[in-house]
């Protein structure tokens, strides 16, 4: 299981989740989809949200066994 820290890191940094979602070039359910765990991003998606959030990927999804 993916253990997902997006929403924290968002709301520390001042974004909305539209804001993100139209940063990252996804729909707004996409990033409510990855905060509660029900979507494992792309690669490319989950840099694309580290950047933006000016954080790490491995900050932001953790697996747990």
């Amino acid at each position: 299981m993916i253990k997902v820290k997006i929403k924290a890191v968002r709301i520390k940094r001042g974004l909305t989740q539209e804001e993100l979602a139209k940063r990252v070039g996804v729909r707004r359910e996409t990033i409510v989809f990855l905060e509660q765990g029900r979507y494992n991003p792309s690669l490319r998606l989950a840099f694309n949200i580290a950047k933006e959030l000016k954080t790490s990927v491995e900050k932001l999804f953790s697996v747990s066994p």
